[in-house]
C-alpha cells in the first residue's frame, strides 16, 4: 500500500506548497467531515474535538517558532463523493491546507483520498473512516487512520452475540463501502461462530418509508435484527419501521449508530438493545475527559478521541519534521505515533513538543491509546454497551 510513486507534476506541486509552508506563520489543516447527513449530529463534537488539539498546540508557544495551526472546516457530506472531493479541492486549491484532519465515512474518505490527496501529495488522517478496503487502497504513504477497521469491528460484534448464545439474525446495512464491508466482516465472523443469517438486505439512506424492506427481513425472521447503518438516516429508520410494525424489538448495532439522538428519538423503544463502538479506557480516555469538560466539549461523543488524536498526531508530526509541511506529516506521523519514545497523553501536546524540539523521543498514547500498525491504522478497542433507561451503559471493553 505504501508505494512512494508520486507523479512528476504532483511532485513539483507539493515542493511549492511545502517550501510556502514551512516560510508561513499560518499553517492551516483541513477539517472534512460530514456537517450534513446521515451523521450530521455526530460531526459538531468531531470538529471541535480536533480543533481543541490544535488550540492546544497554538496556546503552548513551542510549535515551529510560532507557527500556528489554522483550522478550516469542508463538508463531506458523509455520502455524496463528488460534493466531498469538490470540497476537498477547495481546502487544498483556495485555503492551501498542508494536511486533511478527516474524512469521515468511509466512501467520502477513499474519493477524496485517490481524486485529491494522491494528486496533491496532501496526507489524511481520518478519525472515523473504517472500510477494511482502505487498508489496502494506494495512497502513497499519505492516508493514517486513528480509529479501528470494520474488520476487527465484525469480529467483536460476531463475538457479542456468542455471548449472549444468539445464533440467528437478520441483518441490514447502509448500502455503501461502509455498511457493506462492515456486514462482509460481520457475517463471516458470525457463521464461523455457527450463526446463522436468515437474510441480508441493504438499505438506502433518506427513505421516507423502510415498511418494505422491514417486512422482507421479518419474513426471514431471526432473533434480533442486526443495523449497520446511521443513527442519523436509515440505520434509524429501519429500526422505527421496526418498532411500528412489531417485526423486531432488540437490535445490535454497529458504530455508525451509536449517537445520543437516536436514543432521544426513538425512546423507550431502545431499551435492551445493544451494540460496540470504538472507545478506549485508561489514563488518556480520562485526561481527554478532563480537557473536554474544560472546554464545553461533549467528549462522549462518537469519534470525538479519534479526531482530537488525529488533530494532534498531525501536529507532532510536523514537530519531528521540523516544518509546517505535507512532507513531514507523511515522513513523521507513524514515529510520533508509535514507541519508544516518551509516553503523551491529551493535555500533554506542549510537553510532546518541547520533547521533539530538545530531540527526543515520543510515543502518543492520546485519547485511544494510540497504536498504528500495518499501513498507518489503529489497532483500536470497542466499548460494548447496551441501552438501559435510555442511556448507553459500557459492559466491558474488547
Amino acid at each position: 500500500m505504501k508505494k512512494m510513486l508520486m507523479a512528476t507534476a504532483a511532485t513539483a506541486l507539493t515542493a511549492t506548497a511545502a517550501f510556502a509552508a514551512s516560510h508561513a506563520q499560518e499553517a492551516k489543516i483541513g477539517v472534512i467531515l460530514g456537517f450534513t447527513g446521515p451523521i450530521e449530529s455526530l460531526t459538531p463534537m468531531m470538529a471541535a474535538s480536533a480543533e481543541l488539539a490544535m488550540t492546544e498546540v497554538n496556546d503552548s508557544g513551542a510549535f515551529l517558532d510560532g507557527v500556528t495551526l489554522a483550522p478550516v472546516r469542508a463538508d463531506s457530506t458523509c455520502v455524496d463523493a463528488a460534493a466531498a472531493t469538490a470540497a476537498a479541492e477547495r481546502l487544498v486549491t483556495t485555503d492551501g491546507v498542508v494536511a486533511i484532519m478527516g474524512a469521515d465515512c468511509s466512501g467520502v474518505t477513499g474519493a477524496i483520498l485517490s481524486n485529491v490527496a494522491l494528486a496533491n501529495g496532501i496526507p489524511m488522517v481520518s478519525p472515523s473512516a473504517t472500510s477494511p478496503a482502505l487498508s489496502t487502497a494506494e495512497d502513497n504513504g499519505l492516508f493514517f487512520r486513528t480509529a479501528p477497521s470494520d474488520a476487527r469491528q465484525g469480529v467483536v460484534l460476531a463475538s457479542l452475540l456468542a455471548d449472549k448464545s444468539i445464533e440467528n439474525v437478520a441483518v441490514t446495512y447502509t448500502n455503501n463501502d461502509y455498511g457493506k464491508g462492515l456486514s462482509d466482516s460481520f457475517i463471516e465472523a458470525f457463521e464461523a461462530n455457527g450463526g446463522t443469517v436468515t437474510l441480508n438486505a441493504p438499505h438506502e439512506d433518506n427513505k421516507a418509508d423502510y415498511s418494505a424492506e422491514i417486512g422482507a427481513l421479518a419474513s426471514a425472521g431471526g432473533d434480533l435484527l442486526v443495523v449497520l447503518g446511521y443513527s442519523d438516516s436509515g440505520g434509524k429508520g429501519m429500526i422505527q419501521a421496526a418498532l411500528d410494525t412489531g417485526a423486531f424489538d432488540t437490535f445490535m448495532m454497529g458504530d455508525g449508530m451509536y449517537g445520543d439522538a437516536l436514543l432521544a428519538d426513538l425512546g423507550d423503544g431502545m431499551e435492551g438493545s445493544f451494540g460496540a463502538v470504538p472507545w478506549s479506557q485508561g489514563e488518556g480516555a480520562e485526561a481527554f475527559a478532563t480537557i473536554t469538560d474544560a472546554a464545553g466539549i461533549n467528549g462522549e461523543s462518537s469519534f470525538t478521541r479519534e479526531s482530537y488524536d488525529a488533530a494532534a498526531l498531525i501536529a507532532l508530526a510536523m514537530m519531528k519534521g521540523g516544518e509546517a509541511t505535507s512532507q513531514a506529516v507523511a515522513a513523521n506521523l507513524l514515529d510520533v505515533a508509535n514507541a519508544p519514545g516518551e509516553p503523551i497523553l491529551p493535555g500533554e501536546l506542549a510537553k510532546g513538543l518541547q520533547i521533539l524540539a530538545d530531540g527526543g523521543e515520543i510515543d502518543y498514547v492520546g485519547a485511544t491509546n494510540v497504536e498504528l500498525i500495518g499501513p498507518g491504522e489503529a489497532a483500536g478497542t470497542y466499548r460494548h454497551y447496551t441501552i438501559t433507561d435510555s442511556s448507553f451503559e459500557t459492559v466491558d471493553f474488547r
